[in-house]
């Protein structure tokens, strides 16, 4: 039996020496963190993204060609199909982009970690030299003397003590090195991690458009194709819906609502000028209506004392780095306004102040400070913080400024909370106003490919 066991145990060792080498070559080969594996990893995803923006191309090619057409039942529905298509297209790009930025995360986090490990193991050791420099500082050549040292000794303890500030010299450069890293290895990582949200939010969007495309060409299919009464209907009600899209009411702050129609042809112009998406502008001067029914309105001829201008805004003599109420004073006589029947926002509270004007909802300050942009963009003399036109122009300004025209998701939310918030952007309190205003900005932007649709 022990000889049986004995027999075995040989025979299992040498397998294993035999397939030592296989294990290593290909249990090494498919080890995540082997460079080669990445690298042919990274070439396999290029490879894809290439195929997929080739058949991307392919497919917006047949979808020119195909709008050209008159209009008809099967024209429609192969245009649905090629757009179906092209948003899974669009999915299947950034899932595979999402792949490539978390390896490039989980890796940029591996080196933060190993930065950070670098900088503490030389803090010890720069500790410990600082121990031996204060060590060899507290004994004097006497004291060494007295001691009973050879006087050989003292000169070697010296050389060491240069040695240990050279070491303590080194470690310093190591620390400062090390920690100019990981601020730029952070930097990417933040950034790579903001590309990945936007990303998945973008899958989102593509992810709606396929059900919303499905669902329209599933209706188109189930016409009667024999007789053309069914698709005139479609057409017609499509067409109804468009109309009334355009014909809502879009409300304003403290000013006169227009039409959603006339809203989006301002906002169009104006994101033209500045790179900012018209349905976010849309959403930031919908949301500043929304809030001027929580905040209310100050400043109309029929309002108490107590609401007016000169009690609401900060002037010369109210210890503030701003003098609100001298340049509203100066921005209606030039608009020729009576300053106390023109509508301000009031104070929020108690601690603060109001003064806010017309539907962009600009203090006087800011909108002093734009206007020579508000004119240039217009080609107006004197901008009007109550004309809705110049409002979504100054809109638009203000938050490509802030660093809404770079786009997406992340890029469009921080600008919309520094547009409220200004410095105090990131708090918890504040994050409801850009969600609010990305939720509008998606609703939008439905509406505004639906009209894209119909005059197509």
């Amino acid at each position: 039996m022990k000889r049986n066991l004995f027999l075995v145990a040989i025979f299992f060792v040498i397998t294993m020496i035999g397939l030592g080498p296989f294990v290593h070559g290909v249990y090494a080969q498919t080890d995540p963190a082997d460079p080669r594996v990445i690298e042919q990893r990274e070439d396999e995803l290029r490879s894809e993204l290439d195929r997929i923006e080739k058949e991307k191309a392919e497919v917006q090619e047949t979808l020119s060609v195909t709008r050209t057409e008159g209009a008809s039942l099967e024209r429609d529905v192969n245009i649905l199909t090629g757009e179906i298509r092209k948003a899974e297209l669009n999915i299947r790009e950034k899932n595979l982009r999402i792949s490539k930025l978390e390896g490039g995360i989980e890796e940029r986090q591996k080196t933060v970690a190993e930065l950070e490990e670098k900088i503490e193991k030389n803090k010890e050791s720069l500790a410990d030299l600082m121990r031996k420099t204060n060590y060899i500082d507290d004994y004097s050549l006497p004291e060494f003397l007295l001691a009973g040292e050879q006087l050989s000794d003292f000169f070697i303890d010296i050389d060491d003590f240069a040695s240990i500030k050279r070491e303590i010299n080194g470690s310093f450069t190591i620390i400062r090195e090390a920690r100019g890293e990981v601020l730029e290895e952070r930097e990417l990582l933040e950034k790579e991690q903001i590309a990945e949200i936007d990303t998945k939010k973008a899958i989102e969007a593509d992810k709606q458009i396929v059900a919303v495309k499905q669902n329209q060409k599933t209706a188109l299919l189930s016409i009667n194709k024999q007789t053309a009464k069914g698709y005139e209907q479609v057409i017609a009600e499509k067409e109804r819906q468009a109309a009334a899209i355009r014909d809502a009411l879009f409300s304003l702050r403290d000013a006169s609502g227009i039409s959603f129609g006339q809203a989006l042809e301002y906002a169009s112009v104006a994101g033209k000028a500045t790179g900012v998406r018209p349905a976010f502008i849309l959403a930031i001067l919908k949301q500043e209506s929304n809030l001027g029914q929580n905040v209310g309105t100050c400043n109309r001829s029929s309002d108490p004392e107590e609401k007016k201008y000169y009690n609401i805004m900060p002037g010369p003599n109210d210890n503030s780095w701003r003098d609100d109420q001298t340049i509203f004073l100066a921005i209606v006589e030039e608009l020729g306004r009576d300053p106390l029947n023109t509508p301000l926002s009031c104070p929020l509270n108690a601690s603060t102040w109001g003064g806010a004007m017309g539907p962009s909802q600009f203090i006087p300050a800011t909108w002093k400070s734009y206007e020579a942009k508000i004119s240039s963009a217009l080609g107006v003399a004197t901008p009007d913080p109550w004309n809705p036109r110049h409002a979504f122009t100054a809109t638009a300004l203000y938050v490509r400024d802030l660093g809404a025209s770079a786009g997406g998701f992340t890029a469009e939310r921080t600008s919309a909370l520094k547009y409220y918030a200004g410095g105090n952007w990131s708090l918890p309190a504040n994050a409801f106003y850009g969600d609010q205003v990305m939720g509008h900005a998606s609703n939008f932007q439905t509406q505004i490919d639906f009209l894209d649709e119909v005059e197509n």
